[in-house]
């Protein structure tokens, strides 16, 4: 199934007494784009956040992912102030106060709410007891997100579907329409011929007429085009219905499509296949629209 690379996930748990929150959501984006924002008692996680979106089957987006924790009452003797942090904080109040002329209530309880100036002294060997737990948090919010972009991407995968569905019709539309060119240039012909030899007395060769209506239509035929088309559309429809990311795949049958119909459209010399190409190319745009956000 293919997924979208839209979706959100958040989920909340109490492990051993920590409150952990975990909130991913993304859009689309041509690589794999992760920005994990965590306490900065916490930040040495954050080089495993995307190994583990890796390893959990997200290949594509621009993901931002939230994780907030709250310690446990019994934690807070470790709790310690970054002093270095702590001063270039309110220096940075300061000057934002003096240069915008800003009143000043920079006092300890506001300078207290950013909780950054605070530090927990972690053990060494609580790094991976503190990671386990907020990968357990990560792993359900992750499940929740990938629920979300499978859901997203199988309304995208059928409205698709829908689009190849119309361009099929109108190819067989297109089929139909290029066999009656040639009979109406025949017809055409014909008159133009009888008219202008009736003049002089002479009759029509008809033979003649059947070799010029035979280049004609080898110069307008679009059966070739046609037949690639519809091979294109089975292309598209195989990897709709595969397994994996295949957001690439599907622009590149895109442009396969775009260029049997611009081709198509050159040799049209019927007002009905032109209005028929327009409508296939416009088809095309809209798939195209919706393939940026598939993975």
């Amino acid at each position: 199934m293919l997924k979208s690379m839209t979706g959100y996930g958040r989920s909340r748990q109490s492990i051993d007494g920590y409150d952990i929150t975990v909130e991913i959501k993304s859009v689309n984006n041509k690589t794999l784009d992760v920005s994990v924002k965590l306490p900065r008692a916490y930040t040495f996680a954050e080089e495993r956040i995307k190994p583990f979106l890796l390893s959990s089957g997200v290949y594509r987006g621009k993901i931002d992912v939230n994780i907030s924790v709250v310690v446990p009452q019994t934690e807070m003797q470790e709790l310690s102030l970054d002093s270095d942090y702590a001063g270039r904080y309110i220096s940075a109040l300061k000057s934002l106060r003096d240069e915008f002329g800003l009143p000043d209530d920079i006092t300890t309880m506001k300078v207290a709410e950013n909780r950054d100036i605070f530090t927990i002294a972690n053990k060494e060997d609580d790094l991976e007891s503190d990671w386990e737990r907020i990968k357990t948090v990560l792993t359900e919010a992750v499940s929740k997100y990938d629920a979300a972009r499978a859901a997203e991407g199988a309304r995208l995968v059928a409205d698709v579907k829908q689009k190849l569905a119309n361009i099929s019709s109108i190819v067989d539309e297109i089929e139909a329409q290029s066999g009656d060119a040639v009979k109406e240039y025949e017809a055409r012909l014909m008159k133009k011929l009888k008219e202008a030899l009736a003049e002089v007395g002479a009759s029509v060769d008809e033979s003649r007429v059947i070799t010029e209506c035979a280049i004609f239509a080898d110069r307008v035929a679009t059966d070739e085009e046609t037949v690639r088309l519809r091979s294109h559309i089975k292309a598209f429809n195989e990897t709709l219905d595969g397994e994996g990311p295949a957001g690439r795949n599907l622009d590149f049958w895109c442009q396969e499509m775009n260029r049997e119909a611009n081709t198509t459209g050159s040799k049209a010399q019927n007002v009905n296949i032109t209005a028929n190409v327009v409508a296939i190319k416009c088809e095309i745009e809209k798939i195209r629209e919706q393939i940026q956000n598939i993975e």
